[in-house]
């Protein structure tokens, strides 16, 4: 095989950790993929939901040869050119995973390559893009039959972590294990940190039999986790009862121990899917995890706390930007979003991964200002309903996608180097 260049376009956390390094592992552990001729580079994208730890958790895999950060995008996408002058082979392939899918078209035709998208739910510029990994037919059908043969269904790429969590694995000495996943941006953090801790004390107190785990994102570590629950640092603690916690180490583990002494074990280990399938239930905040929690067949409750309305600023367009003036900033967001919060609590909107895959609710979605007391109640009522949880497993387990995807996008870049 000739020097063949793969340039991977990406943007959030989600899609390079359940995307962008689940195909790139499969690329390079593909038979009919020479490891020696080809070059893999990971160009990232602006995107609203971005921690600025992308980049270290792309360094983390020793598959990618080449990275770029968000920051020089559009001077990429205009020019074709990067800061220090990457060389490009004359073959390649632009793999969108993740973005806006016009620049994987823009791209491709700057540098005269071949282009493949991952195409979740819509297949866009089906006119001028060379192939489509599809996610199912649904999205084949969206588009005119002329252009179906470009599309071949991979499957969903999010399924592609499910592991072994068969009923008797459920239990661990006799313990209930409880998932608090409270997310990894700033706006979530500073809510969901005191908000779930608060939650975990008051289930503590109804059952001494219960214990809990923080997976840590990849994004951030178990010192700024903590910083969210020390009342210096957040002032929200003061709204969730005023529980506090602090990092200590014990037996080479550490914990988030609360104002009330329970001791929350921190995983820092990612992905963290076996110590997630240990759990009976989650409190999860929206996001990529109510996907991997669905792919896991994991239940959960998922938690939309509307306590910081300042903090919600990621609106497009002139919205985005009053939203982000100084002084009046604040003001004309809290008002936008008290007028959304409103709407979406009229219309009941759905915002989990696997309550939007079902169309319905098959996992509980609370939004608002949310009580301690309710979602603790909650989440002990479906703990004593072992019927109703087995029905929450076997309903994710229905909605959630086909696995095998990053393989079978793997055999199609496999396919393409042939014809190349």
């Amino acid at each position: 095989m000739s020097d063949f260049d793969i340039m991977i376009l990406s943007n959030g956390p989600g899609e390079i950790t359940t995307w962008v390094l689940p195909v790139v592992k499969q690329i390079r552990n593909h038979e009919n993929i020479s490891k020696n001729n080809l070059r893999i580079s990971v160009i990232l994208s602006p995107c609203p939901h971005a921690t600025g730890n992308e980049v270290e958790i792309l360094r983390k895999s020793s598959q990618i040869d080449r990275i770029k950060s968000a920051e020089a995008f559009f001077a990429f996408l205009l020019w074709g050119k990067t800061k220090d002058d990457w060389d490009w082979y004359s073959q390649g392939l632009v793999l969108f995973l993740g973005g806006d899918q016009f620049f994987a078209l823009t791209v491709a035709k700057r540098f005269g390559y071949q282009s493949l998208i991952y195409a979740e739910w819509d297949a866009r510029w089906y006119r001028h893009i060379d192939y489509f990994a599809v996610m199912n037919q649904a999205v084949i059908d969206k588009i005119p039959i002329d252009f179906q043969s470009k599309c071949t269904v991979v499957g969903d790429l999010i399924a592609d972590i499910q592991v072994d969590n068969s009923e008797e694995n459920l239990l661990i000495d006799n313990k209930i294990t409880i998932g608090l996943l409270p997310g990894s941006k700033d706006s979530k953090l500073t809510q969901g940190v005191p908000f779930l801790i608060a939650i975990a004390e008051y289930i503590y107190q109804k059952n001494k039999n219960i214990e809990f785990i923080i997976p840590i994102a990849p994004t951030i570590n178990a010192e700024i986790l903590a910083s969210y629950a020390n009342k210096n640092n957040n002032s929200f603690t003061s709204i969730f009862n005023n529980v506090t916690g602090k990092l200590i180490e014990r037996e080479n583990e550490v914990y988030l121990q609360t104002s009330g002494g329970i001791n929350i074990k921190l995983i820092s280990e990612f992905p963290c899917h076996e110590n997630l399938t240990k759990c009976q239930i989650c409190l999860t905040t929206i996001g990529a995890n109510t996907a991997q929690l669905g792919a896991l067949a994991i239940p959960m409750i998922i938690l939309i706390p509307a306590y910081q309305l300042t903090a919600m600023k990621s609106w497009d367009g002139l919205p985005g930007l009053l939203a982000n003036l100084p002084l009046v900033g604040d003001l004309f967001t809290t008002f936008m979003n008290k007028i959304v919060l409103q709407y979406i609590i009229k219309n009941k909107k759905l915002y989990g991964w696997p309550n939007i895959w079902a169309k319905k609710e098959i996992v509980p979605e609370l939004i608002g200002y949310l009580k301690i007391e309710k979602v603790g109640d909650l989440t002990l009522n479906l703990l004593e309903d072992q019927s109703k949880l087995k029905q929450i497993k076997n309903n994710l387990k229905t909605v959630r996608g086909t696995s095998g995807a990053s393989l079978k996008i793997a055999q199609m870049i496999s396919q393409i180097l042939a014809s190349e």
